[in-house]
């Protein structure tokens, strides 16, 4: 049954029986399935068995916590405990294994990283330089923006506690999702409505602009602009970014939109190329973008 397994567990992690009824309701309470606990462990979802196994790692006090790619089990409001526990965990100056291909929760967590290919240590350092060659080398391999786009954001939850409702695109004289850009000279004008649980913090608003063949050119999210949504009694939001005077060059892009949690680290919810964008320039500059700058002669 799950309380077997609280014991037998604890146990092997070097618990007494005395030290493991004292956590019991902490375990039990965590993981969210009390009426579940005198049922077998293998009647279980495999959600379920991952929630009791995280709950009793955690509340044993572990001096060396692992975790495999389980920022991702259950529902919004558990997943946000997790992350809070694990960064509780570091802040009480705990060492912590954490293993991921969620690129963007590995650099929130992570002091240092080691990237592997095939079980072969690529790189191991800073996470900001070991995450920026591994995009290199997925933008290298050609991937799709479909692809590209998804191995770079955080899990997205099974079980959504906001949606995107609309989002809409424009320019000076133009909507919908066709535009035609003058390079330096359109603003691009990107509206997204949403709803949200209410009784849940509201969630940051991101957007990538993307190459046609998979480049990421940028992005910004309210989160890392220091932008929040204001709480909304009926669980309602919208957001407007501009990009003035748009400093790309002459290509084809799209853009892919997500709802994230307040602490940007779980995918609420996303939108695929949502618009499809053709730049036009009168110059021969070359690149992805015309970068502002100033000329000096004869200094």
């Amino acid at each position: 049954t799950g309380r077997e397994n609280v014991y037998l567990n604890s146990t092997m992690m070097g618990l007494s029986s005395d030290e493991i009824d004292a956590k019991y309701d902490d375990i039990v309470a965590f993981a969210g399935i009390e009426d579940f606990m005198e049922q077998p462990v293998k009647t279980y979802s495999s959600g379920m068995f991952m929630r009791l196994a995280f709950a009793v790692a955690t509340n044993v006090d572990p001096d060396i916590l692992i975790i495999d790619e389980a920022l991702s089990v259950g529902d919004g409001a558990f997943a946000r405990k997790s992350f809070d526990r694990i960064m509780q965990f570091k802040q009480d100056k705990k060492t912590i294994l954490f293993c991921s291909h969620s690129l963007y929760q590995v650099e929130s967590i992570c002091d240092r990283v080691i990237w592997l290919d095939k079980g072969h240590m690529k790189m191991d350092g800073e996470p900001s330089q070991v995450i920026t060659a591994y995009n290199e080398t997925l933008s290298s391999e050609n991937f799709s923006s479909e692809t590209a786009v998804s191995e770079k954001p955080v899990q997205i939850l099974t079980e959504k506690t906001a949606e995107i409702t609309k989002i809409k695109t424009s320019t000076n004289d133009q909507s919908g999702d066709n535009l035609k850009l003058k390079s330096g000279k359109s603003d691009l004008i990107l509206d997204v409505y949403f709803r949200y649980d209410p009784s849940l913090p509201p969630p940051a608003v991101a957007m990538g602009l993307i190459r046609k063949d998979g480049l990421i050119v940028s992005s910004a999210s309210t989160h890392n602009d220091n932008y929040h949504v204001t709480p909304s009694s009926d669980g309602k939001g919208n957001v407007r970014i501009i990009f003035d005077k748009i400093a790309l060059l002459r290509g084809e892009y799209t853009i892919n939109v997500f709802l994230i949690c307040e602490n940007t680290i779980f995918i609420l919810d996303h939108a695929h190329s949502v618009v499809s964008l053709t730049v036009e320039q009168t110059g021969i500059e070359q690149g992805v973008v015309n970068m502002n700058h100033k000329w000096y002669i004869n200094l």
